[in-house]
């Protein structure tokens, strides 16, 4: 596979991304919360860039240089970050499968020339004992019927596709493994609007419902799925990390915004612009160096992704807080940024793996350390 990145100096993918952001995406922001628009533009746009492929082997896995993307999207629009990220983990499935006719998918999608999610965070907290596994596998001749339903699913369409996961069911309803496949999201599958959320409405997220879905050889990621899960949780996790980071610094920006006119009554408030810059910046450090190593399988390293990922989680919501209270009634405006980030940092809290969950992994973790 030839990637964008390959044609793009580091500064000019992110030179480029930056245009985007801040050019056609920022005219957009309103209509993505307010209306849902789902920004596949957008997306086709920052394909072209290399933004989308940076992270994958054959562009060099510059981990560091897709989250550096994600990061100047996310300043401006943290819907589209999180279409980065679902974007983004498709392509790692496919890139890590020694599957070789997933792998010449990945062209396309790397391009942004086709468009596909993730359908893992039911099978990630199952996989770690938190929830059941809701979709199930029979074997049959070349394959796999799969049957269940998935409640929220981003980033897709129909036409598109995403990543999934199901048990495998013995004659006895008995789950003997799981397996990871590229669900082609066509007439066989069902998808059906999800509740309103109160922010994030511009990710295309659906339920989807699959009755004896037949998956054949070419579709499968890994059978079984666990070794590729394991060696690839760690990537999956520091990739979200860019949302974060972006939120954090545009919220930073927001009350600097206002340093002139507020500035005399915004310094008796908490969490000012030095303290979570500096915060920002120790973390930014953070992520830069385990981004030079994303398929490390130690265990000290997967702590440190899963705290790195909490701390941007945690940071964006004091960040976005204090941004809106230095703004003051500006910022809660109804078209005022500053809300909506509050929103958008509230869903880097709860999306798979929530904060709850990255603390609930960290803690098993250490408790296995321990001496018997």
């Amino acid at each position: 596979m030839t990637s964008s990145v390959d044609t793009f100096s580091s500064s000019g993918l992110l030179a480029g991304v930056k245009r985007i952001a801040q050019g056609p995406l920022a005219q957009l922001t309103q209509r993505i919360d307010r209306e849902g628009y789902y920004p596949l533009d957008i997306m086709a746009a920052l394909g072209q860039t290399g933004a989308l492929s940076a992270h994958l082997s054959a562009a060099g896995s510059r981990y560091d240089l897709a989250l550096a993307a994600m990061h100047e999207v996310g300043q401006v629009c943290g819907s589209t970050a999180f279409l980065m990220w679902c974007h983004a983990v498709c392509g790692l499935y496919m890139d890590q499968s020694e599957n070789t006719a997933l792998r010449a998918r990945l062209t396309r999608h790397a391009a942004g020339d086709t468009f596909g999610g993730t359908a893992l965070s039911n099978p990630m907290k199952a996989l770690s004992g938190i929830e059941p596994m809701l979709l199930r596998a029979s074997p049959v001749r070349d394959g796999y019927l799969i049957n269940g339903s998935l409640p929220w699913v981003s980033h897709i369409a129909r036409g598109q596709y995403c990543g999934a996961i199901a048990g495998v069911e013995n004659r006895s309803g008995e789950i003997t493994h799981e397996i990871l496949f590229m669900l082609d999201l066509d007439q066989r599958a069902e998808l059906h609007p999800c509740p309103a959320f109160s922010g994030m409405e511009g990710t295309s997220t659906w339920r989807i419902k699959l009755v004896d879905y037949f998956v054949g050889r070419d579709s499968i990621v890994a059978d079984p799925a666990k070794p590729l899960v394991s060696r690839i949780r760690a990537a999956f996790i520091l990739l979200q990390t860019g949302m974060a980071t972006g939120l954090v610094q545009a919220s930073i920006d927001a009350m600097h915004e206002v340093a002139a006119t507020l500035g005399h009554v915004n310094a008796f408030l908490h969490d000012g612009p030095p303290q979570i810059q500096a915060e920002l910046d120790e973390l930014g450090a953070r992520i830069a160096a385990l981004a030079q190593t994303p398929f490390d399988g130690g265990r000290d390293y997967l702590l440190d992704v899963l705290d790195a990922r909490a701390q941007g989680a945690e940071l964006a919501l004091r960040a976005t807080q204090s941004a809106l209270l230095h703004q003051g009634a500006r910022g809660y405006l109804k078209s005022a940024a500053p809300q909506r980030r509050i929103r958008e940092a509230h869903f880097i809290a709860i999306v798979t793996p929530a904060i709850k969950h990255l603390r609930w992994e960290m803690a098993r973790l250490l408790q296995e350390e321990m001496p018997v």
